[in-house]
Formats: C-alpha cells, sequence, structure tokens
C-alpha cells in the first residue's frame, strides 16, 4: 500500500485523548496530529520515540497530519494506523501474497454474518470450495525480542469474534484468523495470555475446533507498507 506522497519525519512528545499526538518537526516546532489507532498502543508511544506521518489534503481537517510509523527503542518500525490493516491484507489477497487463501473466484469486504451481530473482515468464495471466513486483527504489541502478542488490552470484541469464527467452521466453512502484524521487530505471535487470559482460552479452543490461525508481517519503506511475510503463531 502505498502513501500517496512521502511521509515525514517527527519526534513524539505525547499521545493523548486516544486520538491526538503532539510532535516535534526538525526546525523545533511543535504540531498536534491525529493518531489513528483507539487501543492502548502498549510499547508503541514512549516520548522521544521517532515517528512517522502522512499529510492529507482535505482542507476541512482540523489535523491535517496523520501519525502513521513510529520507531521503537530496538530501531524497529510499527505501523500505529490500525485503519490500514484490512486495506493491507486486502491488497495482499488481490495480490495473491497470502498463500494460503489462494484460488477464490470473488472477495467481499465487510459482510454481515455469525449468530452475534457480526461483519466479517473478508469473505471469500468459489465454486465447489467452502466460503472462507476471515478477521483480521492489527498486532502491534511486543511483548519481548521477536514475539509479539494480541491483544495489548482486553478485547470483548476480539472474544466475539472467535466464537463467530468457531460457529462457522462448525457449519462447514472454512474459518480464518489472520493476524496483520505492522511490526518489523516480530518474528512469531502467541496470545497475550497476562493481559486477556479469556482471548488466550478462546484463541486455543477456536484453534482445536479447526480455525486456522495466521500471521503475516509487514515491510516498510518511507513511501509504502506491504504485507508479505508469514510469521508462525503459537496458541499456547
Amino acid at each position: 500500500m502505498k502513501f500517496p506522497s512521502a511521509l515525514q519525519q517527527a519526534v513524539l512528545i505525547k499521545r493523548y485523548k486516544r486520538f491526538l499526538a503532539d510532535v516535534r518537526l526538525a526546525d523545533g516546532s511543535e504540531m498536534t496530529i491525529h493518531c489513528p489507532n483507539t487501543g492502548s498502543m502498549l510499547n508503541c508511544a514512549e516520548a522521544n520515540s521517532l515517528v512517522w506521518y502522512s499529510t492529507s489534503e482535505n482542507k476541512k481537517r482540523k489535523y491535517p497530519h496523520t501519525w502513521e510509523i513510529v520507531q521503537d527503542s530496538s530501531g524497529a518500525r510499527i505501523g500505529i494506523n490500525t485503519g490500514l490493516a484490512n486495506r493491507l491484507v486486502a491488497e495482499a489477497l488481490e495480490r495473491g501474497k497470502i498463500e494460503a487463501l489462494t484460488g477464490y473466484e470473488k472477495v467481499q469486504a465487510e459482510v454481515k454474518y455469525g449468530q452475534e451481530g457480526s461483519r466479517v473482515d473478508f469473505l471469500l468464495s468459489a465454486e465447489e470450495r467452502p466460503d472462507c471466513y476471515i478477521e483480521v486483527k492489527n498486532l502491534t504489541l511486543m511483548l519481548e525480542p521477536g514475539l509479539g502478542a494480541f491483544p495489548d488490552a482486553v478485547s470483548t470484541r476480539a472474544h466475539k469474534h472467535l466464537r463467530e469464527l468457531m460457529e462457522m467452521k462448525s457449519q462447514g466453512y472454512r474459518a480464518v484468523l489472520l493476524y496483520c502484524v505492522q511490526h518489523e521487530g516480530i518474528q512469531q505471535v502467541k496470545p497475550a495470555a497476562a493481559i486477556d487470559p479469556q482471548y488466550a482460552q478462546l484463541l486455543k479452543q477456536a484453534k482445536n475446533a479447526g480455525v486456522e490461525v495466521v500471521a503475516l508481517r509487514a515491510r516498510f519503506s518511507a513511501n509504502e507498507i506491504t504485507l508479505e511475510e508469514s510469521i508462525p503463531v503459537s496458541v499456547e
């Protein structure tokens, strides 16, 4: 996924009110930018971190700049814009970059499904193949060098999606939980059991019920993020 123009650099002062962040520019001036991440951003919003931001041409926006990437203390870049996760996955599906999910003729987004009033992120279909339901989760939390975990806060919504996927699998469909890992330092993924033990239990239950669990790591450049490399997931 390419940005319309190259991202600009700044230094993070602080993130606050969930949707805002103050940054310091190269000339020493300060600016408030939009933070497109409503989560806890655990380990992703440390003061004095190098950040990259995009600029919108929409003159009606109060904050025309959007925080896109941060660099952590190890030097790894992290994509903090949760709104990009589904776009990255959609592009990877279109380009056939997710080997386990190739061979489908139709891709639909945000389709109503399940028994709990959900919308699945992607529904893949093809003749003579069971439909494939895909839930995407953006993952940015690195607990220790190389080890990523989800979620970074208790998520009842994520619990619901696991239950919905298990229900689809029980009906004979294919069900996939896909972690979009926007952190180039993460080498493997596991549930964050210490943060959300119920999610960890449900994930293990889902895997045992036949729900496929995969993770793809993003690659970053000055004006592009791509989702290409598969990394292992443990449910233990």
